[in-house]
């Protein structure tokens, strides 16, 4: 196994015997036995003094945590590649992310990360492979690295609907360590034992965003559209107002996104922990050059995009408008999805991706968002399954997950036209 996909736990072969699942941990999420990077050469080798909530949970349930596994520097890139440790890629030289790939050759049965700006949706898409976003507040963040608090959520990647719903009955729960934590009895309405899910019985198509997406994606849009009309489900289109709104929420999302992150990298100085820069003469020239050294360049872009919109002159006409249209996305999106209703959309704009196209386009992770951001900037669940994305409302996982596990098992990518 490459180096740069999975970081053994210490302790991963005594935690294997006898286990429910084995699984690999999101590197933003902290553990007391492993250490936890976030990607980045800022935290090498940082060990927690305390393990995230998710992780408690999944040792209680008898869950196996195989490691950490390699993510993007703080998340926020396309599929990993600004990661500290370098990129991973497949068999055919395309990126992919750590998680996919330990998925695809078996390694471990899911994995528990932390969603930030959409990289595990992406590859999910691209492997075939499914992935669950669920309802802000649901599942505790407690214990997680904090980039962009406002729309981040623990999400899980498997290759089967089945094993997605396993793992999110034992980490959707009430959590008092996390002030945006929803009540349990919120919380319940995402497990399997909640029969009062109702089926969804209409998609609507994102038929805005659609249109940006490649010829291959659409032809598997189309044909998702397809299995789902064979299974009596309506489909029709998302109105015009909202393929509006849905156009600029990545824009709005990028803005807040940034500003949050920009607050809370904030705190790596190169003082109480993590990298510290050699040969400094003045404090300022310690954080200088201990963040200029340990920080990737995408990540210093997002700190200076959101340094900028926090600006006195900025914060109305940017941050506070991107706070208007979080609202407004999620008020049309809601009303889309009203009466066992989803959306139906790209999870990204093509069926694979180069490390020269990264390269030539440092910024394409905030263009590619554009799929992922309405899940993100609303706290609504977004699922991966098929290759295609279906959003539904708030606490519609376990009927999300019904219709994913028919879009799973149709093998869309060879009804491609």
């Amino acid at each position: 196994m490459s180096e740069n996909i999975l970081f053994i736990s210490e302790s991963s072969e005594e935690a294997a015997s006898g286990s429910q699942l084995t699984l690999g941990l999101d590197d933003l999420i902290l553990t007391k036995g492993m250490a936890t990077s976030a990607g980045s050469k800022m935290l090498a080798g940082f060990k927690s003094l305390f393990d995230a909530r998710v992780y408690e949970r999944l040792h209680e349930a008898g869950c196996a945590v195989a490691g950490k596994v390699n993510i993007g520097e703080f998340g926020i890139d396309l599929l990993g590649e600004t990661s500290h440790f370098g990129p991973v890629l497949t068999a055919e030289g395309q990126l992919t992310t750590a998680a996919s790939q330990l998925l695809a050759n078996g390694s471990v049965d899911a994995v528990v990360g932390l969603d930030v700006n959409g990289a595990q949706a992406r590859a999910a898409a691209l492997a075939g492979q499914v992935y669950l976003k669920p309802t802000y507040g649901c599942v505790s963040r407690f214990g997680t690295v904090a980039v962009a608090c406002s729309g981040e959520t623990v999400d899980v990647s498997a290759c089967s609907t089945e094993v997605v719903q396993q793992v999110l009955d034992t980490l959707a729960g009430h959590d008092d360590a996390d002030g945006t934590s929803l009540p349990e009895s919120e919380c319940a309405r995402l497990k399997s034992a909640n029969s009062e899910a109702a089926p969804i019985t209409q998609v609507k198509v994102a038929r805005g965003l659609l249109a940006t997406a490649d010829e291959a994606t659409q032809q598997l849009i189309e044909a998702a559209i397809a299995t789902l009309e064979a299974e009596g489900i309506a489909v029709s289109d998302t109105a015009p107002e909202t393929d509006k709104l849905l156009s600029v929420a990545n824009l709005a999302w990028n803005i807040l996104m940034c500003a949050e992150l920009c607050n809370n990298v904030n705190r790596f100085e190169g003082m109480k922990y993590g990298y510290h820069a050699e040969k400094c003469q003045s404090i300022d020239e310690l954080y200088t050059k201990s963040r200029t050294e340990a920080f990737g360049s995408l990540l210093k872009t997002a700190i200076l995009y959101g340094s900028e919109v926090l600006a006195t002159n900025n914060y109305d006409r940017c941050y506070d408008k991107a706070l208007r249209i979080r609202r407004l996305v999620l008020e049309a999106l809601t009303e889309e999805c009203a009466g066992g209703t989803a959306l139906l959309l790209p999870a990204c704009a093509k069926r694979a991706y180069s490390l020269a196209e990264v390269e030539a386009n440092p910024n394409l992770a905030f263009e590619e968002n554009r799929f992922t951001a309405p899940a993100a900037i609303t706290g609504l669940p977004a699922l991966v399954a098929g290759g295609v994305q279906l959003l539904g409302n708030a606490f519609s996982e376990t009927a999300l997950l019904r219709l994913g596990a028919v879009l799973s098992s149709a093998n869309l990518a060879g009804k491609e036209a």
